[in-house]
């Protein structure tokens, strides 16, 4: 499923530590990377090829490359700091991490994610609450650190909020996805479960509120326990949506899953909802793989959605 084909960052280094301001709630966007992913075919194969054409002005260069047909995506997280706290919104790929069929883009990383937290004025000791939206192997990885051999949690004074009908779908219980992707164990065994075996695991469903700003909510499809982190400060409202979305072509094609999605037709329902209530509460959408600017507002267009506009953020002094 993944080739070999690696490019040089797309974004400007001054560009890859970005902040902006909602409410009480600074919000800093960390990216990893941002550059050409899997074939429109291999990643969202019920978009049609008319649509990605369609809207090839605004689609390229950030989220599609015409010339390659490959979509643009962006590994990223996103720090809050919210309520005196810091909360850290998924952790990325990691580095030195054994996971076959997936090179270049997550097998033996090796990245400068903690620089980039540290560029943005966050030690590992700093966090106070780590979110992952779901357990897949980039939103994940950082969770942890080999120590001596040994996978130990990165973030030592954290609560890692871990939606549990992901933790069971994955785990042990359920034989690490029921065996269907070798790769699924060794994801749970280094960065999941030592965060158990330190006793830093919060697991939660439905809904979970972190503090008078952000509130978590499961929509699930893409995975069991697939989420969503709401945030509301003032008048200012947001949606960290995860992997809800991985292209906004999804916005004016919402039913259009990715192949990664366990579940298409809840994964679609999931999508329509959040966007709706998006578009109706002028929430600022904030995917996690989008490029470009990597947030935007959703608009409603009679039966489906349009794009609004993208956000505005500088980088972090």
């Amino acid at each position: 499923m993944f080739d070999l084909l690696k490019v040089d960052l797309m974004v400007n280094e001054n560009e890859r530590v970005q902040s902006m301001v909602l409410g009480d709630v600074e919000v800093v966007r960390v990216v990893e990377w941002h550059e050409p992913f899997l074939t429109t075919s291999d990643f969202l194969p019920e978009v049609g090829a008319d649509v990605w054409k369609g809207n090839e002005h605004w689609l390229a260069p950030d989220h599609w490359n015409p010339d390659t047909d490959r979509t643009v995506i962006a590994l990223q997280s996103w720090i809050l700091r919210s309520a005196g706290r810091t909360v850290l919104v998924d952790t990325g790929a990691g580095n030195g991490r054994d996971r076959p069929g997936m090179a270049p883009y997550f097998d033996q990383c090796q990245g400068d994610f903690l620089d980039l937290l540290a560029r943005a004025g966050v030690r590992p000791q700093d966090v106070d609450v780590v979110v992952n939206t779901h357990l897949h192997v980039d939103h994940v990885g950082w969770n942890t650190v080999d120590a001596d051999g040994q996978w130990v949690p990165t973030f030592p004074n954290a609560q890692y909020l871990i939606p549990a009908a992901d933790d069971f779908h994955y785990g042990p219980d359920n034989a690490y996805g029921g065996g269907v992707q070798a790769v699924d164990r060794l994801i749970y065994e280094d960065s999941i479960g030592p965060i158990h075996q330190a006793g830093q695991a919060v697991l939660w469903d439905g809904l979970h509120t972190i503090d008078e700003h952000l509130t978590l909510e499961s929509a699930p499809g893409h995975t069991p326990g697939s989420s969503v982190l709401r945030l509301a400060s003032g008048s200012d409202r947001a949606v960290f949506a995860g992997d809800l979305l991985h292209s906004p072509v999804q916005i004016i094609e919402p039913c259009c899953n990715s192949s990664s999605c366990l579940a298409p037709e809840q994964a679609a329902a999931s999508r329509r909802r959040i966007l709706g209530r998006a578009a109706d509460e002028r929430e600022l959408l904030v995917p996690a793989h989008f490029g470009g600017a990597g947030a935007l507002e959703v608009r409603r267009d009679g039966d489906g959605f349009a794009l609004g506009p993208w956000a505005t953020a500088g980088p972090k002094k």
